[in-house]
This record gives C-alpha cells, structure tokens and sequence, in this order.
C-alpha cells in the first residue's frame, strides 16, 4: 500500500487522505495500521486491550470506519471495541487467507495457446478487466486506467491467450518491496472458467518476482470463493 501511494499519489486508491499509525511501547513500535479510503482499516495483531485503545482514540478523532481487516482475534476486539463506542453493530464479511507459494503445479493438460506480457495494445483488455475483478470480488474499484498503465510500464500482467490470439485470463503482480511481491489480480471472464486458463497464466508469471530480485510470492484469496483451501 505505502509503495502505491509513493508512485502513484496519495489519492491512488480513491478520494480521501489516507491515515497511517503505530503503537509504541518501550521504545519500540508493536503495531500498527492504516487505512486508504475509502478501504477498510487494517491492523497488524493486538491484545484486546490495545483493539480497544485504538478504538477509542479513532472514535474521538472522528474517523469513519466502514470495517476492519485483521487476525480474527484483533478484528473481534476492535469491532466489538469500536461498537461500545460508536454504537454500530459488526458482521463479518470475508474471511481471508494469505499463501505463499512453495511447490507449483502446472494444469494438467495446459490448454491450448501461449502466455505473453500485456503491452499497450492491450490498455482497454486490462481496464474492462480490473473493473470485472473488483465487480466479482465485491472490492472497492480504484483507478483502473492508472492501474492498467502502471501494470503496463511495468511489464506486470501476464496474459493466457489462445491460439487465435484472444487473451482469455490475466495474472497480475505487485512491485517486489522487501523481497515479496503479490500475485494480483488472476482473473478469468466467467464463461471461459474450468479451461485451466487462470492457473496456466499463474504459472506463466510466477518467475516475476524472482527476476526481480524477490525471494516470496504471496497470494490472498477468499475462503468463499470456490476451490479455495
């Protein structure tokens, strides 16, 4: 996140300024979160006490909060926290999961056609694309043509295409920042699901981040979502 407001802007995630935090305690910092409106709060792991803490002194400053992202067990103190202070009830949304990949398993048989880096021809592919994603995934869409463009310069986003040409899946990557890097978006339009597409693109761009100087390549998904472990 602060590597896409530092090249992007302070608005690269929408309108609003965003807000950055940390708690100390004897002399070092034990937390911290942030939040990029109009996104949720995020928040690395703390005692209920300290969720508490937090709750009370963003509630004071008067910041909204349309939910937070968290360990389960911060999530529940700070929801239940934040609820004695501001009267509103929590409900969980989505649960999440981060992988780091370690052994890759091809699709099997790999479906017909070839993977290529999305170039500037492919500019409109990409924003219809990031758009269909954050529509499916019910997440919060942020300036696609900028992504597209960024994606593009950087020679991020690895297209599936079939023998005709016609790019049918899309693997994206995140800049690598200390040594990691993030495998977003994988996106395949829903009728052309079940080919294998999405996994034969995963597979064409996972050597990203290690030509890039990366030594991890981490995935979030959503427990929802089907084929999900």
């Amino acid at each position: 996140m602060t590597e896409t407001l530092r090249t992007r802007g302070m608005n690269a995630f929408g309108d609003g300024t965003p807000v950055f935090g940390w708690l100390e305690r004897a002399g070092g910092v034990v937390a911290s979160f942030f939040r990029t409106p109009p996104r949720h709060l995020s928040v690395t792991p703390l005692s209920s006490g300290d969720a508490d803490s937090l709750a009370a002194r963003l509630s004071a400053l008067c910041h909204p909060l349309p939910g937070v992202n968290a360990d389960h067990a911060t999530a529940t103190a700070f929801a239940e926290a934040w609820q004695r202070y501001t009267g509103a009830a929590p409900d969980l949304a989505e649960r999440h999961r981060l992988y780091r990949l370690d052994t890759l398993t091809p699709p099997t048989p790999v479906p017909e056609g070839r993977a290529r880096v999305a170039d500037e021809r492919d500019r409109a592919q990409l924003i219809a694309w990031h758009d269909e994603f954050a529509l499916a995934t019910h997440t919060i869409p942020s300036g696609a043509a900028g992504w597209a463009d960024e994606r593009i310069a950087g020679e991020r986003v690895t297209f599936w295409e079939t023998p005709d040409g016609a790019p049918v899946s899309m693997a994206g990557l995140s800049p690598v920042v200390a040594g990691q890097a993030r495998l977003a978006p994988v996106y395949t339009p829903a009728h052309l699901r079940g080919r294998g597409y999405g996994g034969a693109a995963t597979v064409a761009a996972s050597p990203g981040p290690s030509a890039r100087g990366g030594t991890d390549l981490v995935r979030v998904a959503v427990l929802a979502n089907p084929g999900v472990v």
